[in-house]
């Protein structure tokens, strides 16, 4: 199994570069950060799991420029988003960012997705809340077509175009693994038609998670990998996950301070 963290990277924080070379240098094997492009003022849509929006919400930095400077000052830490979101991004421009970050690492991206829930944040791209989950799938399999072929096109409700040509192409064949993101009753449908991965949060939906990913697994017929962000960092609730199945387990890391971010980090590889 392996051992990565998530975390929000903001201007009040230790910086992506400097927290993708610490992780590296204590042997974890991935980092994930999440994207909010902003936070609405109005706060209408309450917070999964409840409680107050902290900061850190409306102060990260872009994802796929973070990620760009961990990935330039590493050589092994695989790098991904958790999550991207996609319904507040053009699938066009997202496919050649994710791409050329590819290429850039050296084939280390992993394109974690999801359709959010702040329904007043997708409402300022443009997006509908009540069809985010048609065009989610629309723009994944949209930036599919560009990523493996030379003249992509896609057809379909929400993102119409002709043949177009699109480099550069990922390294990894055929593209970076989606990981689907959610644990809700339909979550499995999307995993098996467009993506690669399931990647549940800790406490969300996983109390019966050995069950859920044998379900997964024989749907699939074949091992879809699995990784759990949020994951608690205590040694039962690994074993726990270990024998569940689970691929990754993703720590949430709190956003701090170098000094205190390192000391964090030092206590977390114990528990590799």
């Amino acid at each position: 199994m392996e051992f990565g963290v998530s975390t929000f990277v903001t201007d009040e924080g230790i910086g992506p570069a400097r927290l993708g070379r610490a992780l590296e240098e204590r042997g974890f094997e991935s980092l994930f950060l999440a994207e909010h492009t902003h936070i609405p003022v109005s706060r209408e849509t309450p917070r999964p799991g409840g409680a107050d929006l902290p900061r850190v919400y409306y102060r990260t930095y872009d994802p796929f420029v973070a990620l760009a400077a961990a990935a330039a000052v590493t050589t092994r830490l695989m790098i991904g988003t958790g999550i991207a979101l996609v319904i507040q991004r053009d699938p066009i421009v997202l496919a050649k960012e994710i791409a050329s970050l590819d290429r850039l690492s050296g084939g280390r991206l992993m394109v974690g997705i999801g359709a959010g829930w702040n329904r007043e944040e997708m409402r300022n791209h443009g997006t509908d809340p009540a069809t985010r989950m048609a065009l989610l799938r629309e723009r994944v399999l949209a930036m599919k077509e560009i990523w493996t072929k030379d003249e992509a096109e896609f057809h379909g409700r929400f993102v119409d175009f002709d043949p177009i040509f699109s480099w550069p192409k990922p390294v990894q064949d055929p593209h970076p693994p989606i990981l689907v993101g959610g644990s809700g009753p339909t979550t499995f449908d999307r995993v098996l038609e467009y993506g690669d991965s399931w990647v549940p949060i800790y406490g969300r939906g996983t109390e019966n998670l050995a069950a859920r990913i044998a379900e997964l697994r024989a749907r699939a017929g074949r091992h879809v990998p699995v990784s759990v962000f949020g994951a608690k960092p205590d040694p039962e609730v690994i074993a726990t996950l270990a024998d569940a199945g689970v691929d990754r387990v993703l720590f949430g890391l709190k956003t701090e301070p170098e000094a205190e971010t390192l000391t964090r980090l030092d206590k977390l590889a114990e528990l590799r």
